[in-house]
């Protein structure tokens, strides 16, 4: 066991990581962050922040000496780093499932020796072998990078001829995976926890709803989902989690056809986004999930105890009036989350809310109206009639 008071490693700065130190330390851990850039948001919450680039050999070597475990918030570490810290602590989960996640061909193949559904998909290396597997699909498909790519970036979707060809000049001299379009209803994501004992917890699945490729909304609990449709989620999560002797956190992302055939879409390992909203609704958060389980502690609980709605806060531009910041929090059981970024991006994530209750489409219509209005840019007037008063 690593006891409190001890050094964890974080690999990247970004919000998960931001949320994990803040999980870490309530048990009284202390994070050390290796992150590309100063002032991260999670080396603003962090004990100790090294700024520098992952093919830095001393400042890995430097970084993975002062602490007693380390982990990541984001799949793309690469993978000599990971060699590098290993010659002098624990990385969790191991680099095993790193390579698996980090690679699309490895990750499918991976998914098919489990037995997992999945979409139909062909792997193209060239622009030759692109436009092959493209001319065999018949209607819509999605090519996407087999390395580099989340939300949304390094993949689109091929609908037309014109997109076609775009496709082939876009991606012709990179590996891709051509994956068959489905008539999707929704889309859905577990989030599993595994300890080293091989003790699992599972939370979900949630309902999430995306926009422009970028997760919007997510909701716990569904209520569009049959319980055959939950036991099976929750059924495969735990398979994957076994077979990829995953010690930590992995996240499974799923799609139910019209027809209700469940696919395996990608795999997180690490918290998720869609899993925020375990920190207000869960006896235990993802977060904390993830530092129990590097740290060889017992899992804990992930009984859902209310119901709960999470919407992403976009950058738009420039941050939030204060006046608005203060108007949402009238709303009763509503979480502002802000990630201390510098820079409010078009499309950057930023924060997120949370909000509970009783009935999760009361709550879904309030958590967006709420964050309509966080983005307005109103007269002093207009300000001057907040509180929302949302219900």
């Amino acid at each position: 066991m690593i006891s409190p008071g001890s050094h964890i490693g974080m690999l990247g700065g970004g919000q998960l990581g931001r949320m994990f130190a803040m999980a870490a330390q309530q048990t009284g851990y202390h994070v050390h962050v290796f992150t590309p850039e100063s002032d991260s948001p999670c080396g603003q919450v962090s004990a100790l922040e090294t700024a520098a680039p992952f093919d830095d050999e001393d400042a890995l070597v430097r970084f993975a000496q002062s602490v007693d475990v380390v982990t990541y918030e984001f799949e793309n570490v690469p993978l000599s780093a990971i060699e590098i810290i290993l010659r002098h602590a624990d990385v969790a989960p191991g680099p095993h499932v790193l390579k698996t996640t980090q690679n699309r061909r490895l990750e499918k193949e991976f998914l098919t020796s489990a037995g997992v559904p999945q979409t139909p998909h062909a792997f193209a290396n060239s622009r030759a072998e692109l436009e092959s597997v493209l001319n065999d699909i018949s209607g819509t498909s999605v090519v996407k990078t087999v390395v580099d790519g989340y939300d949304g970036k390094g993949q689109m979707a091929v609908r037309s001829a014109d997109d076609r060809t775009m496709a082939v000049n876009t991606f012709g001299s990179r590996e891709v995976v051509v994956e068959q379009a489905v008539d999707i209803q929704w889309e859905l994501s577990v989030v599993g926890s595994r300890s080293h004992d091989g003790n699992i917890e599972l939370f979900g699945p949630l309902l999430n709803h995306h926009r422009n490729h970028i997760l919007d909304v997510s909701i716990a609990p569904a209520p569009q989902f049959s319980s055959t449709i939950r036991d099976k989620a929750l059924e495969i999560s735990r398979t994957l989690l076994e077979q990829l002797d995953v010690i930590g956190v992995l996240t499974v992302e799923f799609f139910l056809s019209k027809d209700d055939r469940l696919l395996v879409n990608e795999l997180a390992p690490r918290p998720h986004n869609s899993g925020h909203l375990t920190i207000e609704a869960c006896r235990t958060s993802q977060f904390q999930q993830q530092m129990r389980a590097i740290c060889r502690l017992p899992l804990g609980s992930m009984e859902q105890i209310r119901p709960a709605v999470m919407a992403n806060l976009l950058g738009s531009g420039s941050a939030f009036e204060p006046q608005r910041i203060a108007a949402c929090l009238h709303q009763p059981n509503l979480s502002l989350h802000l990630y201390g970024k510098r820079e409010y991006r078009e499309g950057r994530k930023i924060g997120h809310i949370t909000l509970t209750g009783n009935d999760v489409t009361e709550l879904e219509a309030s958590v967006r109206k709420v964050r309509d209005q966080l983005y307005k840019t109103s007269s002093a007037r207009e300000l001057a009639a907040v509180p929302l008063n949302v219900k």
